[in-house]
């Protein structure tokens, strides 16, 4: 009997995989939610100052990223995708932990998230140590004008 181990792999990002970011959001947000960003508000996010994005790639296939930024001593996970095809695989949890010894490196105390009522995500931010701290009624609209609340999460990192 052999096993075979499949191979995460993670690096730092850049505009030039925004082709690649836009292809995830699409495959892994539904757009009944509006939870996807254009290339265009990748792109503007990227070119401030304390935003990083995380790649990761899967037996070399682009398996999902992180974009996150950072403002003085707090930090935000902005977005997390996880192609479908990779999800229950360790993909999403080693993008996850990725960025949040990424924010603690760049000395933030305090790691903040959103994410949509409903979202499987939460297991994986409530495991990781997350903690629920609020609620946004209706703050996305789906592309079918269905409003959805969001949560905010926070995880000190100290």
């Amino acid at each position: 009997m052999s096993t075979v181990l499949s191979m995460i792999e993670l690096r730092a990002g850049s505009t030039a995989d925004l082709a690649m970011v836009e292809t995830l959001m699409a495959e892994a947000f539904d757009p009944r939610f509006g939870e996807a960003w254009t290339r265009g508000q990748c792109l503007g996010i990227m070119s401030l100052p304390g935003v990083w994005l995380t790649v990761a790639t899967l037996d070399g296939q682009p398996a999902g990223f992180t974009l996150s930024r950072l403002i003085v001593d707090e930090a935000e996970l902005l977005l997390l995708a996880t192609a479908p095809s990779c999800r229950r695989r360790g993909v999403g949890a080693a993008l996850l932990l990725a960025t949040i010894a990424d924010a603690r490196d760049r000395q933030a105390v305090t790691l903040h998230l959103e994410v949509r009522d409903g979202n499987e995500a939460i297991k994986l931010y409530s495991k990781a140590g997350f903690i629920k701290v609020g609620e946004r009624r209706g703050y996305y609209r789906g592309n079918n004008g269905l409003m959805t609340d969001a949560f905010t999460y926070r995880r000190s990192l100290a």
